[in-house]
């Protein structure tokens, strides 16, 4: 089992920052792959941005790039191998919603840009993070 707990969300006006943080633990010594969806009110659940086990690639919904950057923490320590951060800046009152943190299967397909998306590629959600961003 996988446990995934976020923080940093918050209230916060249009054009401001805020720096998302999730930890994943139950897979002490190995990478995963990690990402970002996002609900808001009323609409379906959509992916945000994602980044591979090893860092090498970064994946970002159209919506999003040149505003948000994903990185994960290099520390050698095992007990932070999958540690993510979700940096979010010029925050748009439509980038309102629940953040949650994903682990992809380590046993599934590479991420790519044509999958990324799919929810299906993620075996284990965290509860989620409140983001609302004021007019």
């Amino acid at each position: 089992q996988v446990q995934l707990v976020e923080s940093g969300g918050g209230l916060v006006q249009a054009g401001g920052s805020l720096r998302l943080s999730c930890a994943a633990s139950g897979r002490a010594g190995v990478r995963l792959s990690m990402g970002w969806f996002r609900q808001a009110p009323g609409k379906e659940r959509e992916f945000v941005t994602a980044i591979t086990w090893n860092g090498d690639n970064s994946f970002y919904a159209d919506s999003v790039k040149g505003r948000f950057a994903i990185s994960r923490d290099n520390a050698k320590n095992n007990n932070a191998l999958n540690t993510v951060f979700l940096q979010m800046n010029s925050l748009k009152p439509e980038d309102t919603g629940v953040y949650s943190c994903a682990v992809a299967s380590p046993y599934g397909p590479a991420l790519t840009d044509r999958n990324v998306g799919s929810s299906a590629l993620y075996d284990y959600w965290g509860q989620g993070t409140q983001v609302t961003v004021s007019s």
